[in-house]
């Protein structure tokens, strides 16, 4: 990597674009076709090629590439979550977050910065407690932290905010961030490097079941046949899913943050507050990010409101006062598919060769590697769910075997 840096560093002509191939036409049969060009989508087809040598790939994208909640989330990573399953499962995504950059030889700017989740009751201290013996236990690095500390760590912090005094705090030493669109783009350069083609605006507007089997996919360039097909269009995973003849149990909500204009660097950690529902941090350029909890209510729309905005800047301010004459540079959405029990849901539908990658609610981004290499896993052995997902499957809501996440984040979401 330093000598790949010394080298553009050096050059006349510096690559600020990743080259991908030109635009194609839609062969007649893929072995493999992912619906979505999100990181998922990508991800999965990048470790098909490199790891199970499946090249006859064809991962399809209504718009332009990353640019659905991929492009639209916070780029938190973090693996400080409720139950061992979960702690699991994302403390391997970490593993591979750190090596990405090497792996692609491209660097997606991972930086560790640390989480911290603020505590204002004694029930929250509690809960916390028992989230951080159960992330040790599973291989994270959490621990608690009392009031002193949390002002060490970040001065600059209110320690009472809106009468709700801070108690003590989770630590999460592994918590990062990431160039959310440098993932994407690294996966989708790597993936086209082994022959995987990616086709962007092209729209599937209905998919082909054969005797309980996906045969083909119907796009707005024409149809093609596939031996399994993969969906992983976040939001909008239910609505594909009735294309497919079943229902899925998620509901969709809008989830909105905001960003102001830089200022001079004050906050390192990434801050949150289980009472607020709020979040902040503050980017390697200065502007500070603020997010918080899902919209109230169902919608596909990607548009920002007023009153989220005014709630969401006034925890914001309660966190951090002197914010109050920052000026808010811009405001967006995306859209979150919520499960039962906060969950995910990945491996077998109820068609046949027709594989869930949906559910992710608000924590899909940090999940980009791991899915893609266990999904990856089991289209390239023919349905065998590797042990790391199977607690996540479909199955589980009709078995009454969910794994239960909510509070794992501190906005409620």
């Amino acid at each position: 990597m330093p000598l790949a840096l010394l080298k553009y560093g050096l050059s006349a002509n510096y690559p600020a674009e990743v080259d991908l191939p030109p635009p194609c036409e839609l062969k007649p049969h893929y072995d493999v076709v992912i619906i979505g060009g999100g990181g998922h989508g990508l991800a999965i087809a990048y470790y098909l090629a490199k790891y199970h040598g499946i090249t006859k790939v064809a991962v399809l994208e209504k718009s332009y590439l990353a640019g659905g909640n991929t492009a639209r989330n916070t780029a938190v990573i973090r693996s400080n979550y409720l139950t061992s399953e979960g702690v699991r499962f994302y403390s391997e995504s970490v593993k591979l977050f750190q090596s990405l950059s090497n792996e692609f030889d491209f660097n997606i700017m991972y930086s560790e910065r640390g989480q911290l989740t603020l505590a204002h009751t004694d029930g929250t201290v509690r809960a916390f407690r028992q989230r951080a013996e159960v992330n040790k236990h599973f291989g994270g690095r959490t621990e608690m932290i009392d009031r002193q500390q949390i002002k060490e760590l970040v001065p600059m912090l209110n320690l009472d905010p809106g009468n709700l005094p801070v108690l003590a705090g989770l630590w999460h030493i592994d918590g990062a961030t990431a160039r959310h669109d440098a993932v994407a783009w690294g996966y989708a350069k790597e993936a086209a490097k082994r022959g995987v083609e990616i086709h962007q605006l092209t729209e599937v507007e209905d998919l082909v079941i054969t005797n309980g089997r996906i045969t083909a996919v119907k796009t707005n360039r024409g149809t093609v046949g596939c031996g399994c097909a993969v969906q992983a269009v976040a939001g909008h995973s239910s609505l594909l899913a009735q294309k497919a003849g079943f229902r899925l149990p998620v509901v969709s909500y809008p989830l909105q943050a905001m960003v102001t204009q830089p200022v001079k660097p004050f906050l390192d950690p990434l801050v949150s507050s289980s009472a607020l529902h709020c979040y902040v941090q503050q980017t390697s350029r200065g502007e500070v990010v603020f997010g918080g909890g899902s919209d109230p209510y169902p919608l596909y729309s990607t548009r920002s409101t007023l009153d989220l905005k005014e709630s969401l800047i006034a925890h914001g301010i309660e966190m951090f006062p002197f914010l109050a004459k920052a000026k808010l540079m811009r405001q967006w959405a995306g859209i979150t598919d919520m499960t039962p029990d906060y969950s995910p849901i990945m491996g077998e539908s109820p068609v046949q060769n027709y594989y869930l990658d949906a559910g992710w609610g608000t924590w899909g981004f940090k999940a980009t590697p791991i899915c893609g290499k266990t999904m990856a896993e089991m289209v390239a052995s023919g349905g065998k769910t590797p042990e790391l997902i199977a607690p996540f499957r479909l199955e589980r809501f009709a078995r009454f075997q969910q794994v239960n996440e909510m509070g794992a984040t501190a906005a409620s979401h």
